[in-house]
């Protein structure tokens, strides 16, 4: 659901009226969308802020460009059978957690709550639940006592399986305050690498332009509306489920593509928790971000 807008852009024809010609490659991963940008097979990834700092902290120049999400919007919450003795972080000791995948942005939010709670990532054991139905079937059966997971996920789990509880919520405004002492908290971005942009400047700027269009357009229309605007295979599982989902998202959307100073601190902050690297390096955060492209 965080990576909406640059699904819609394209369905809307947003991109072409730009006068770009551009293809969308699902690689099902942002590690992956990270491969393809640094081995050259993509010029811009829709991934998370998270890949540009841990690629500054490795001596790399990645460069978020316009941001599609102020909010993160993962949500922890239990399985039903965990539900009746988890209600808070402090309760995960000694549990077994699902997240997309070891080391995924998943985890990393995970690891943020559990240290910030007093406790260590060691003492939950995590598994990785990957996507698809097969995550909300892992977590229906109760094979992990909580799990961290984003939209439509969450919209489904609730349909399907109602004594679920939400732990902590990163979807609204109110969440992102109280779990990380920011207004705002960037996840999904346009990147590419700094040598790209500084190459293809108007390119970019259209890029920025077209999913600024496809922003204002997701803030002026219904759930329903925009869901009748998506591809028929992202609803075809459940499109009411679909449609909720998109109703619990809305708030998540940037309205004008800037990434704020304070936000990209934060990132930083939660990042440093899983990632030594990120933790001891003295990059210029400022070299991971530019809010030069948007008009």
């Amino acid at each position: 659901m965080v990576y909406l807008p640059t699904t819609l852009a394209q369905q809307l024809g947003y991109f072409r009226e730009q006068g770009l010609d551009l293809s969308i490659d699902d690689v099902g991963a942002g590690s992956k969308a990270l491969q393809a940008i640094l081995g050259g097979s993509a010029d811009v990834a829709s991934g998370f802020y998270d890949h540009t700092l841990h690629m500054a902290a490795e001596g790399k120049d990645i460069t978020a460009f316009v941001t599609l999400t102020r909010y993160p919007g993962a949500v922890l919450l239990t399985s039903p059978n965990g539900s009746a003795s988890i209600a808070g972080v402090k309760d995960l000791k000694g549990r077994t957690v699902g997240v997309t995948a070891p080391g995924s942005s998943s985890h990393f939010f995970l690891n943020y709550l559990l240290i910030r709670e007093g406790l260590s990532p060691d003492d939950v054991t995590v598994i990785g639940l990957g996507g698809g139905r097969s995550r909300v079937a892992a977590i229906e059966r109760s094979k992990v006592d909580a799990a961290v997971v984003f939209e439509p996920t969450v919209s489904l789990l609730q349909r399907s399986a109602s004594s679920v509880r939400v732990v902590a919520d990163t979807r609204t405004a109110e969440g992102v305050k109280a779990i990380f002492g920011v207004d705002q908290y960037p996840s999904a971005v346009f990147y590419a690498s700094a040598s790209w942009l500084q190459a293809n400047t108007g390119t970019a700027r259209k890029l920025a332009r077209a999913v600024l269009r496809t922003l204002r357009w997701v803030h002026e229309h219904s759930a329903d509306q925009i869901a009748h605007d998506m591809p028929e295979s992202f609803k075809a599982e459940d499109p009411q489920a679909y449609v909720a989902a998109i109703e619990g998202s809305k708030q998540l959307y940037s309205q004008d593509g800037i990434m704020e100073a304070e936000a990209a601190v934060a990132v930083r902050k939660v990042l440093g928790t899983s990632i030594e690297k990120v933790r001891q390096s003295q990059f210029d955060i400022r070299r991971t971000y530019t809010n030069e492209f948007l008009d």
